[in-house]
């Protein structure tokens, strides 16, 4: 990608793409009848310009924000055009933003407009209109008209409720970008002006963290910072390539892929969870971006038909993926591939390649014969012609990616976070290491620090765990107005402290092996902070101590220490009262009253498991000197309790699956 990639903002970069790929499909959204309707490059562009020009005429000013409250669709990338195109900056949020988010956000990041999808997003901004005091125009992207009488919603038109309070002029996207349609008729070119001012360092983008404190964090991201990502991104992507989005469309993720597309010309198509088996059937995509949490669910549905099947169908299957390992993991080995976390050495190097050797001998005629007969089979259900998908947001369960990797699916894992653009590494087919998140991507510097000393152990030293800082230029501006909390992440010479913990593996890969921040990610993507949480059970006398976990798993679970004299008729000890069942499920019926939506909780920070420990947390073990806890020194402590969560959560589904 790195050769084709010439603009200095995304801006021309739009421009450069519509001249360049003209009348192709960019990108399509699915109706009812279960076809998408595509918008060309040209299209796409020249109705952003347009949208642009009406955004300019009511006001809007270069380098201001404006908000976006949208799902995936086409006419989001029309929205992100328009604002780009006008030399503003947009602030991305989903139709499911809370009442609380739009009270927080819209004021704090200075919108001064806001884009909603559809009448009940715009019901949300009149609903909380009276903490706009910033917004001067609501700009709804559905509906035909918009009128104020407030008597149902006829022939499609959309009302405004006049019981709301005074709110600024609504307007129709639609009408916006026929006003700036006639406006560049009659010779209006200030997009062509507020283009040429766009400087590599301002704001394309402000995404707001998720966070249960009611203040998450504005992450400034700059042109040069996705230019970056664009002209690094080591992925073969083409104007023959279709892409498949189903991941919020305004994550740091997803952008760089939406971006990526339209630099290389190729077709990305939106879809939801709801409808992702029969678009992948329809579309046929050749690469998507996704999550964790659509490769379990894809994984389990396969597993599903293959037990539903004949005893026969089930055995060729086992054979058929036997096989197909002990061909694919010699091969890996022999691509340098092969994950490496201690340094082999030459005995052992020499005794895996003759096994591997011999592995390939035995077992290459009945992989090439049953991958023919079964495993293509099984690769229909991303569509068939899938060359690659890379996950993101969390880590990849080891089986699920070696699965899809073995039946001929490349998965090719990513890390980053949304302050880094978001791409640090990446891997690609070349250097594909399962277990492992690829190299670091180029201009990028990594240093791996001892958790508690500070000391920088990589470079030079391989398979040695430490906290990740990295620097390069995808590391964002800052926090938006938070310079206190940017000081903590972000030093002076750029520098930018992860919260993670890795391994540079000895194929000079990156492995993901904790987290020493406190935010954790489940398996669909879903950003928590556990301090509320905890705060809230601790308040219960029952609970001394508590420790959130859950990182890439579905749900969320809870270390808890009891409170011992609250249970004296159970035992005078913690391990009495941690091997308690009567304990257990009293302090799991207390978590579960405690995290609840009634008490402003979310659904996905709902605690579904708990497990007691047998000790409280110690100074100098499981506390810093500040009474902190160490995140990481109590994961790995009870790791294997942490994993009886979810062991036993998921042997309950199976058996309710039978």
């Amino acid at each position: 990608m790195s050769s084709k990639v010439t603009a200095k903002n995304l801006a021309e970069l739009y421009y450069d793409s519509a001249k360049k790929y003209g009348d192709k499909p960019a990108f399509g959204t699915r109706n009812k009848d279960k076809q998408f309707f595509t918008i060309s490059f040209r299209d796409v562009y020249e109705t952003g310009v347009a949208l642009a020009t009406g955004l300019i005429d009511l006001g809007l000013k270069a380098r201001d924000h404006v908000a976006v409250l949208s799902d995936n669709r086409k006419e989001w990338i029309i929205t992100n055009y328009g604002i780009l195109l006008s030399g503003a900056a947009d602030v991305p949020r989903g139709t499911d933003v809370t009442d609380g988010d739009i009270r927080y956000i819209l004021p704090h990041s200075d919108a001064k407009m806001v884009f909603v999808e559809n009448e009940v997003t715009l019901r949300k901004i009149e609903k909380n209109f009276a903490d706009l005091k910033n917004i001067t125009h609501v700009i709804l992207i559905d509906g035909d008209s918009i009128t104020t009488n407030g008597k149902g919603n006829p022939n499609g038109k959309v009302q405004i409720d006049p019981k709301a309070g005074p709110i600024p002029k609504t307007t129709n996207m639609a009408d916006l970008i026929a006003k700036g349609k006639n406006l560049r008729e009659l010779g209006d070119r200030r997009v062509e002006e507020r283009v040429a001012d766009i400087k590599p360092d301002d704001l394309f983008t402000i995404i707001y963290t998720s966070g249960t404190t009611g203040e998450p964090k504005g992450v400034m991201l700059t042109h040069a910072n996705m230019i970056s990502q664009l002209r690094n991104i080591p992925i073969d992507i083409g104007p023959k390539d279709r892409f498949l989005s189903i991941l919020p469309v305004w994550h740091s993720f997803e952008r760089v892929f939406q971006m990526g597309t339209i630099a290389m010309g190729a077709s990305q198509y939106y879809t939801n969870v709801k409808n992702i088996r029969e678009d992948l059937s329809i579309v046929k995509p050749t690469f998507m971006a996704s999550a964790p949490r659509l490769w379990e669910n894809l994984y389990q549905g396969i597993q599903s038909r293959i037990q539903e099947g004949s005893f026969i169908k089930k055995i060729l299957f086992k054979i058929a993926y036997g096989s197909a390992l002990r061909v694919q993991r010699p091969l890996h080995f022999f691509k340098g591939n092969r994950l490496d976390l201690s340094g082999r050495n030459l005995v052992q190097s020499i005794t895996l390649a003759v096994f591997s050797l011999f592995s390939i001998i035995v077992f290459l005629i009945p992989y090439l014969i049953l991958n023919a007969i079964v495993l293509r089979k099984i690769k229909q259900a991303t569509g068939g012609k899938l060359r690659g998908s890379v996950s993101g947001g969390g880590s990849l369960p080891f089986h699920i990616d070696e699965f899809f990797n073995t039946i001929g699916i490349p998965v090719l894992e990513g890390y980053g976070l949304t302050e880094t653009s978001p791409g640090l590494a990446f891997r690609t087919p070349k250097h594909l290491v399962v277990g492992s998140v690829g190299p670091i991507i180029p201009e990028t510097e990594i240093l791996l620090k001892d958790i508690e000393t500070g000391e920088i152990l990589y470079p030079p030293k391989k398979g040695a765990k430490g906290e990740i800082y990295v620097r390069g230029p995808q590391i964002m501006k800052g926090y938006y107005k938070r310079p206190e909390v940017t000081a903590k992440v972000l030093a002076n010479n750029g520098w930018f402290n992860t919260g993670d913990i890795g391994i540079m593996t000895y194929n000079d890969t990156l492995k993901i092996v904790g987290r020493t921040k406190e935010t954790i990610v489940l398996l669909n993507g879903e950003n928590i902070e556990p301090v509320p949480i905890e705060n809230k059970l601790v308040q219960s006398p029952f609970i001394d101590h508590v420790m959130v976990v859950g990182q890439d798993q579905k749900f969320l679970g809870a270390l808890i220490l009891p409170a011992l004299e609250k249970f004296a008729e159970y035992g005078s000890t913690y391990e009495q009262l941690a091997a308690s069942k009567a304990v257990h499920e009293k302090i799991l019926q207390e978590v579960k009253n405690s995290i609840r939506t009634e008490n402003g909780f979310k659904s996905f920070e709902k605690i579904v498991e708990v497990r007691l420990i047998p000790k409280a947390f110690d100074v100098g073990d499981e506390l810093s000197a500040k009474l902190s806890v160490k995140r990481h020194v109590v994961t790995a402590k009870y790791q294997s309790l942490i994993e009886s969560m979810y062991e036993v959560k998921a042997q309950g589904q199976a058996y309710a699956r039978r």
